[in-house]
């Protein structure tokens, strides 16, 4: 299959190499000119897992968007949800009917990409996806090698607008045969991991972030304190979830750290395998990092403003809103991706429910 991958970050690069790997011809895009021009004479990443190293050719690495995006069935953008206003302007020229766009994860950036393209590209019809995380965990060790410590065996998937979920999963579980459909975009949104295992983290760490040259909050960072506060925090946003009508599985965190019973988005013992790796153990800039800006800022403003919107009380995500904000001086729900900012504050649920399943009118 056709695959344009865009990004230039851990997840994409895990992306390229394990489709390029798996038989599909993908297309490389990325923003950085003299990472790109490095990557294009060696013409392959390399890529590390639990069969070893090896040299996975790249069908295409070029930096013209419209050169990777065109024509291609389905289009993955591992990249942070700051990103999406961004590309959605960027690759929405390009697209055309019947191409799928898949966003891993999402914090409801399917939203955003549907109306943005809405916006400048009145009759096109695409569908957009996206999940609860990457399909991968990974980590780049150089400008062309990355190392996957982990494999993804779940992946919930929803899709904008949900009518079109039979053809898009059929195209996306082409590339990712783990994917389990969800209702719609949103529940998907809901699955979003990073949003509740992060904000606890990088904030119940703070000290420590700030005094040592590196920290690995997924190790040391990870006490039993903190991890009440992280499943507390995944309660809130399950209590939303099944306010909103959304049944299980709700995939709860407390199976990702559990070595036994369901199994979660990694599979079984996937916190151990990341810990015993090391490649988390790293500089953690509280007011650059992505755990502040995505998953805190963007992910908890969404969490704690459906909440508000369907009358369900989130207090930790309110509150960790409210300290990330303060550590950076701003007001994160002001500023977050929320009902209100996305101008969907004001529908009913039965309003919200019919545009997760039409889409947006042209």
């Amino acid at each position: 299959m056709e695959i344009a991958v865009l990004g230039g970050g851990h997840g994409s690069f895990a992306t390229v190499a394990a489709l390029s790997e798996n038989g599909h011809r993908v297309r490389f895009w990325q923003r950085h000119r003299q990472s790109h021009e490095l990557l294009k004479r060696r013409g392959a990443i390399r890529l590390t897992d639990y069969r070893g190293e090896r040299r996975v050719p790249v069908s295409l690495i070029s930096h013209d968007l419209a050169e990777v995006v065109s024509g291609a069935k389905l289009i993955v953008i591992p990249l942070p949800a700051t990103s999406h206003e961004f590309l959605a302007k960027k690759t929405a020229p390009h697209l055309s009917d019947g191409q799928v766009i898949f966003l891993p994860p999402g914090t409801f950036g399917s939203f955003v990409f549907a109306r943005v393209i809405a916006e400048t590209r009145t009759n096109l019809q695409i569908s957009i996806a996206e999940t609860g995380t990457l399909p991968y965990l990974a980590r780049k060790h150089d400008s062309d090698h990355v190392v996957v410590s982990v494999y993804a065996k779940r992946l919930p998937t929803g899709v904008f607008p949900a009518k079109n979920s039979g053809g898009a999963l059929q195209v996306i579980r082409e590339a990712f045969p783990v994917i389990e459909p969800c209702e719609n975009a949103l529940s998907a949104a809901l699955m979003n991991a990073g949003s509740i295992i992060h904000p606890p983290l990088i904030i119940m760490n703070a000290g420590p972030l700030e005094h040592f040259p590196h920290w690995d909050i997924h190790n040391e960072g990870t006490q039993p304190s903190i991890r009440r506060v992280t499943d507390a925090l995944d309660a809130e946003r399950i209590a939303v979830r099944e306010a909103l009508g959304y049944g299980p599985p709700h995939f709860p965190l407390a199976d990702h750290y559990s070595p036994s019973g369901e199994e979660w988005m990694y599979g079984r013992g996937a916190h151990d395998r990341l810990t015993d790796s090391g490649d988390w153990r790293e500089f953690i800039d509280l007011e650059q990092h992505r755990y502040m800006l995505e998953d805190t800022h963007l992910g908890l403003s969404l969490l704690s403003s459906l909440g508000r919107w369907i009358g369900v009380q989130t207090p930790l995500a309110s509150g960790f809103l409210s300290i990330g904000g303060a550590i950076l001086g701003r007001d994160f729900y002001a500023e977050g991706r929320t009902l209100e900012s996305l101008q969907l504050a004001h529908l009913t649920p039965s309003e919200m429910a019919h545009l997760l399943q039409q889409g947006i009118k042209p």
